[in-house]
């Protein structure tokens, strides 16, 4: 992983972006925020197991399902399977070192 400071690569109302094996981080500070740090980690690992590629396939088809489903943006963005289990296990800093192959599928 590798963590670059770049607030324009950022979208506008997000810390961060994950691209592997890049975090744009729009704020120097979110260098030193655990939590913040493991949730990135956590898209890495997802990004990992589906090959790249296909990670973005299935996350902007999932949003915009989600977008369908919920008619709002940002809750839409919170209900994507990927999003909601990096913020259900960000606090758990050992997460990655037992998380189950594909672990984001339990939360669709």
């Amino acid at each position: 992983m590798i963590l670059i400071v770049f607030k324009y690569l950022t979208p506008r109302g997000f810390r961060g972006l994950t691209f592997y094996p890049f975090v744009f981080l729009a704020d120097k500070d979110d260098k030193l925020n655990k939590v913040f740090i493991n949730h990135e980690k956590i898209h890495i690992r997802q990004q990992l197991e589906l090959l790249i590629l296909p990670f973005y396939l299935w996350y902007f088809t999932e949003y915009l399902f989600r977008l369908i489903q919920y008619k709002d943006r940002k809750q839409a963005y919170y209900a994507i399977s990927f999003e909601r289990e990096a913020y259900a296990k960000e606090k758990d800093l050992d997460y990655l070192k037992s998380r189950p192959f594909l672990g984001f599928v339990r939360f669709l």
